[in-house]
């Protein structure tokens, strides 16, 4: 061998070992990223890079309106992403819901993401937050969603924006004929596909491990996972999945293709819009005042994104293979919202509830403990309600996949929020999480400032950690404890589906074996886990309502 041949071996050697040590160390990750798309230059604050108003599909319009979302198209140079895209169109369904979005238009389909990472090597877990809202209002813009703290904890934070209301979930016959997979009317659950697939395929170079992607939403956005945690084209994405108060089973029920088709049809009718090519040519503005939203949308079986109904994906074992964590509050629902104003007596309640339950009634209310006069303006009778909502649904989602063998853990939020600030004046809490003026009754009743349980949508900025960006209650000390532990499980679960950790309260999984007890962590003031097989009855019963209507 000459000299100037094993100058070139070491040569070669040393570049094979310099080339394996940068793979392993990653790419440093600097405030300009490169993805599949082209350059996004994003800004750090307080130890955190954010990148936002990412777009994960082309926008909407035009054309576009009432098709499934398209890839994005690349783009040249560097793109800023150091501000929120346009939220989604949306009336103020819900109340003074807040955004930081520059606009509301059609034109919504952005992403953010928040990251701690230093290289790519480091390939953190990844949460996707999917707002709620009623399939009707909401965006990743707001900040009760913010990512920062869970990017603090080691998990890079994602929230998504899509297409709500009537932009989202109208289906039409001629929308169905005309598409490739002759299905229409699930346009916002499309895309929410559409942005786990773009961090899939991109996460990476923000330091994210895409094997490890967990998707959480509240409300809404619970129903949302429920489906995509069943639908073919999302449930193979996923590493674990995260519900808070809601999903999309027993006893909701989607609609047929050719229901919702009839439904779109007749509302262009109603509204006076003689034709889909008519619906078309309006702006969006003129669209949404025309066609407001009356009510949640079904998921519709499209031959696409759900082909079967949730339950018959759950039933065969056929939904995603993963850890989930699940849960609802403790007061999402009241029972005076059932007696409408008469006195909370037991057979007010009763009488109330009598047209929903019919013989089942005295049934379901032993099973449920509700006994007397005082049950009624108690958990027993605040449960009952809030399971009609969204506790039930929830509950039997965790009933499904621990009888599959899969890692449930299952809580109840139970802490009430504190003393309302000074800055809620003449407004109430709504039910989407936002605020709403008081009205003319409501500055009339003397009403408690702390409500005897935790309201729909409580818990967001607790598991988030987002206390501080809320500014109409004045937080103490063992909120933020709290809000801590909540985080903190989320944390774990994202790292390892599984939310134990060193100093946190144990949380034992539901399988199988334990179903009729099932351990459940009450997350309060002192959070520990309990079992009751006495509740566990009571939802089996509901449950047994809700078949013999089937």
């Amino acid at each position: 061998m000459t000299k100037n041949n094993l100058f070139a071996m070491l040569a070669i050697a040393c570049a094979a070992v310099l080339c394996s040590c940068n793979q392993q160390k990653g790419e440093t990750i600097t405030l300009q990223v490169k993805t599949q798309y082209g350059i996004l230059e994003g800004l750090e604050e307080d130890g955190v890079k954010k990148f936002l108003g990412v777009p994960f599909a082309q926008a909407p319009v035009g054309e576009l309106r009432w098709k499934a979302p398209q890839p994005v198209q690349a783009w040249e140079g560097v793109r800023e992403a150091k501000q929120f895209g346009d939220d989604p169109m949306q009336l103020d369904v819900f109340g003074d819901m807040a955004f930081r979005g520059s606009g509301r238009s059609e034109d919504c389909l952005y992403l953010n993401i928040w990251t701690t990472a230093a290289t790519t090597a480091d390939a953190l877990p990844v949460l996707i937050y999917f707002n709620g809202g009623g399939l009707m209002a909401g965006s990743g813009s707001e900040p009760r969603y913010d990512g920062s703290s869970i990017a603090k904890e080691g998990v890079i934070g994602v929230t998504a924006n899509y297409r709500e209301g009537v932009f989202g979930f109208f289906a039409h016959p001629d929308l169905t004929a005309a598409s490739d997979y002759k299905g229409s009317g699930n346009y916002g659950f499309l895309d929410q596909v559409a942005a786990i697939k773009w961090v899939k395929e991109n996460i990476a170079a923000f330091g994210g491990d895409p094997n490890k992607i967990t998707i959480v939403g509240e409300s809404a956005g619970s129903f949302s996972v429920s489906l995509l945690m069943c639908s073919p084209l999302s449930k193979n994405l996923i590493a674990g999945a995260m519900l808070s108060s809601g999903a999309e089973v027993l006893p909701y029920q989607p609609s047929s293709q050719a229901d919702a088709d009839a439904a779109g049809a007749e509302l262009l009718k109603q509204a006076g819009i003689a034709s889909l090519t008519d619906a078309m040519a309006l702006n969006a503005d003129s669209l949404q005042k025309l066609l407001p939203p009356r009510g949640m949308a079904n998921v519709v079986l499209d031959g696409y994104f759900m082909t079967e109904s949730a339950d018959a994906v759950f039933e065969k074992n056929e939904q995603a293979q993963v850890p989930l964590l699940a849960g609802w509050n403790s007061l999402e629902a009241h029972p005076m919202q059932a007696i409408q104003g008469q006195a909370p007596t037991l057979q007010n309640y009763k009488n109330a509830l009598k047209a929903q339950f019919g013989d089942m009634t005295d049934e379901i209310f032993k099973a449920y403990g509700i006994e007397t006069d005082e049950d009624v303006m108690n958990q027993k009778g605040f449960d009952l309600v809030s399971d009609l909502f969204t506790g039930f649904p929830t509950w039997k989602v965790c009933d499904y996949h621990a009888k599959s063998g899969l890692p449930v853990y299952r809580y109840h939020y139970m802490h009430p929020r504190p003393q309302q600030s000074e800055k809620m004046g003449d407004k109430v809490a709504a039910l989407a999480g936002g605020v709403r003026e008081k009205t003319a009754e409501e500055k009339k009743a003397q009403q408690p400032t702390i409500a005897p349980g935790a309201v729909h949508s409580a818990d967001i900025e607790y598991a988030m950690g987002t206390l501080d960006t809320n500014e109409y209650y004045d937080w103490q000390d063992e909120d933020y404890a709290i809000s801590k532990l909540f985080l903190t499980y989320y944390a774990n679960f994202c790292k390892t589906g599984n939310p134990n950790g060193e100093g946190l309260p144990q949380w034992t999984a539901i399988t199988k074996e334990n179903l009729d007890a099932a351990p459940v962590m009450k997350i309060d003031v002192e959070s520990k886990e309990v079992a009751s097989p006495e509740k566990e009855n009571a939802y089996r019963t509901l449950e047994k309502f809700y078949r013999s209507k089937k």
